[in-house]
């Protein structure tokens, strides 16, 4: 799967790694950028031979601050609209795509760029990073899914104030409202990042699959409603080979050798 001028892409044993590629501009989110990214996730989906994907940004200043504002100022309403409605389908597919995928926030994560890391399952951050919607402050509204997702991270009144402000904060911060999950040193962030995917890829493949769905959907359900489709996916669980290898090796103690069956 070849990268780009505008993100990068790298395999290393069963992890990839997608890197935005536009450090002279703090990796800011153009519309070809986001098409390419599209597309390599496109790809990923469908290559079994990858289990994970961590995100990055190219350079030491940024994950991504967003938008690209250069051309936000001179497009028109109609091509603002259709780069929304290809930057939110990059965030569906990031959400939806089947595979673990975590965030390695390198600096600042912006609107738009921490929009992205918001579709992310799990987010990394470095002590120097900096998180904010910033839309408002420019006139702008947070369209690319962070009224959305932001508040079930957070919840309402977290997101309300960051929305509402357009102020940032800082990587601390964000970890104790539980905006990010952890923040490690920067030399330690891909080796973190890497370390978190490998805990979860021990368990099966399977069981991790339908816990990241029933998680995601449930928060778009009623109590009753999220709750029956946990069961409904425990029950699903259950015909697997890998529900019966888990539940076999924990009755004779030994770890188990979960194929994705």
């Amino acid at each position: 799967m070849p990268d780009s001028d505008l993100v990068r892409f790298e395999l290393r044993e069963g992890i990839s790694i997608i890197t935005l590629n536009r450090p002279d501009a703090l990796n800011a989110l153009s519309r070809d950028l986001l098409e390419e990214l599209g597309a390599i996730l496109d790809n990923v989906r469908i290559e079994d031979a990858i289990k994970a994907v961590i995100i990055t940004g190219a350079g030491e200043r940024a994950f991504s601050a967003g938008a690209d504002i250069q051309y936000l100022s001179r497009a028109t309403p109609m091509e603002i609209r259709d780069l929304a409605q290809i930057a939110v389908e990059v965030t569906r597919k990031i959400e939806n795509l089947g595979k673990v995928v975590v965030a390695a926030i390198n600096g600042y994560a912006l609107g738009g760029g921490l929009e992205i890391a918001e579709a992310c399952m799990l987010r990394v951050a470095v002590p120097s990073a900096r998180f904010g919607h910033p839309e408002v402050k420019v006139g702008a509204v947070s369209g690319w899914g962070g009224t959305t997702r932001l508040p079930r991270l957070i919840g309402k009144g977290r997101a309300a104030e960051l929305l509402l402000t357009g102020k940032h904060i800082g990587a601390d911060e964000a970890l104790q409202i539980g905006l990010v999950n952890k923040v490690v040193e920067t030399e330690f962030l891909m080796e973190e990042c890497k370390a978190l995917v490998g805990q979860i890829l021990e368990n099966s493949p399977l069981a991790v699959r339908l816990t990241w769905e029933s998680l995601h959907k449930g928060l778009n359900m009623t109590l009753e409603e999220s709750t029956l489709l946990g069961a409904d996916y425990f029950g699903l669980i259950a015909t697997t080979e890998d529900f019966k290898e888990g539940t076999g090796a924990f009755i004779e103690k030994r770890k188990p050798g979960f194929k994705g069956k």
